[in-house]
């Protein structure tokens, strides 16, 4: 979900809660931009987030959301839950497909990946997550975050990615 220039957030849970929320993240992080004449810090706008679900802590809210952007420190990123919890990281995966996206990122990924090898790494993380998980939903969007802001890399259905990797597979098998 794109909350401004500068921030991302994903979505995990109820897609009515994320995204309701997320887009109230975004409208307190622009009040914050009217009011302090300056661009929100990510950790600041996690920790929005984190207060807002803290205070509606046992409602029936579902939603686990990462936040990432740059910041004048860098790239952030944090993960937030409907209890309110707030932690940053280096990277997370969220949601019921989760573990299997975990066993790709704790396999592949090192601090010193190039952007290339960090989106293929992202994209095979996500794949795999929304591949073998029914629950997990089944296009693939995914976005490159840097100083100036975000953009968006692709959007792509997780069963057109499915044969691409199951010919990327042959391929290696053959030789």
């Amino acid at each position: 979900i794109e909350i401004n220039p500068f921030l991302l957030g994903t979505m995990a849970g109820g897609a009515a809660d994320c995204s309701f929320w997320e887009r109230n993240l975004g409208m307190q992080c622009r009040m914050y931009e009217l009011r302090n004449r300056k661009r929100i810090t990510v950790a600041a706008a996690s920790k929005l987030l984190a207060n807002t679900m803290n205070s509606y802590r046992g409602y029936g809210l579902s939603m686990g959301t990462m936040v990432t952007g740059w910041d004048e420190t860098g790239p952030q990123l944090y993960y937030v839950d409907d209890d309110g919890t707030r932690l940053k990281g280096t990277y997370f995966s969220v949601g019921s497909g989760s573990t299997y996206a975990y066993g790709v990122l704790d396999t592949y990924y090192r601090p010193d990946l190039t952007v290339d090898e960090a989106i293929d790494l992202g994209k095979r993380a996500i794949y795999h997550a929304t591949h073998r998980d029914a629950y997990s939903g089944g296009i693939n969007n995914l976005y490159h975050v840097t100083k100036d802001g975000w953009k968006v890399v692709h959007a792509i259905d997780v069963n057109d990615m499915h044969y691409e990797f199951e010919e990327e597979k042959k391929a290696a098998t053959k030789s």
